[in-house]
């Protein structure tokens, strides 16, 4: 099982005000701020990683929030909505929480059995809340507001849409070991068996629609979830002998990275568990701090008087 893609890793979005992301993320939705740190290659914009406890792979959303970027277009060439899992007999609750909030939503739904809430975040970034059939054993982050038996466990799915599936399609099943696992009218279900969550990739066609535009309020890249170094560089070799242009390993802090754009289109990532997130936080104080690369140590106090204030 170790040596195979372990479903999502992480998903990584644009947004375009720090404190309105911010806010939204860890008051209205209730996540746990896991860590906040800079872009790497532009250290006046933060990076943000929101998720539960640990930051447990399959439950990290992170963001560059660009201030003031222009908003981005749905179509297709992308990653078009994120699916978090959430509790049986919880999305009531949500529904009264967006009434609340201001959010934007629609009624609940279902597709392949399940039934979901759609809304979107303050740039538009479209989300699905999912009561899954199969039990999510994920211990979640609660705050006084969000209790265990409602709050987001992580993520459930996330959907590609694409002008021709079959492309996107074939990484998912011949280099990533997803299957096929049911279709919808135009919406294809792969997953893999490697574990229990974030196991879900929904590939919409629509042959029809017009490409995308990636910026506010849009995922930038999605993350797929390997073990290690030694798999991570593995799955270099197998997706390299394709053809497909794919970076040298990339060392994130908190994971080690690939890159490549799969034939859809689609940023996608490969990240390792290793090291995990409380290299230089305690497990308490994750997300408090301003945690900045080694290389822009020294320009700690620049950066600082740059980034925008979040309280």
């Amino acid at each position: 099982m170790e040596d195979r893609i372990l479903g999502i890793h992480h998903i990584t979005a644009i947004a375009g005000n720090a404190r309105k992301n911010f806010d939204f993320y860890t008051k209205v939705l209730g996540l746990r701020m896991v860590k906040k740190t800079v872009n790497f290659d532009d250290p006046g914009t933060y990076h943000f990683y929101y998720g539960n406890e640990e930051g447990t792979p399959g439950t990290i959303l992170t963001f560059f929030p660009w201030e003031g970027i222009t908003p981005g277009r749905r179509g297709t060439h992308q990653v078009s909505e994120i699916g978090y899992s959430v509790p049986e007999n919880s999305l009531d609750f949500w529904l009264k929480r967006f009434e609340a909030n201001n959010v934007i939503y629609n009624k609940a739904a279902e597709k392949f059995g399940e039934q979901y809430l759609t809304f979107l975040d303050p740039d538009g970034l479209k989300f699905e809340l999912t009561v899954a059939q199969k039990p999510d054993l994920r211990k979640p982050w609660e705050t006084p507001e969000i209790s265990s038996q409602v709050a987001t466990k992580g993520f459930h799915n996330l959907t590609i849409t694409a002008n021709k599936a079959q492309p996107t399609a074939d990484i998912l099943t011949d280099i990533l070991g997803y299957k096929f696992v049911g279709q919808e009218v135009n919406r294809l279900r792969f997953a893999t068996d490697a574990v229990d969550n974030a196991s879900i990739v929904d590939l919409v066609e629509a042959p029809g629609e017009k490409v995308g535009h990636v910026a506010g309020g849009s995922v930038h890249h999605v993350a797929f979830r390997v073990k290690d170094e030694e798999v991570l560089m593995n799955y270099r070799e197998k997706i390299a002998g394709l053809g497909l242009n794919i970076t040298p390993k990339i060392d994130r802090n908190y994971f080690y990275s690939l890159y490549f754009r799969e034939p859809g289109g689609v940023l996608f990532e490969l990240a390792t568990d290793n090291p995990g997130f409380a290299t230089d936080e305690t497990l308490e104080e994750l997300g408090s701090g301003l945690k900045l690369p080694a290389q822009y140590e020294s320009s700690r106090k620049a950066i600082e008087s740059k980034l925008p204030k979040l309280d």
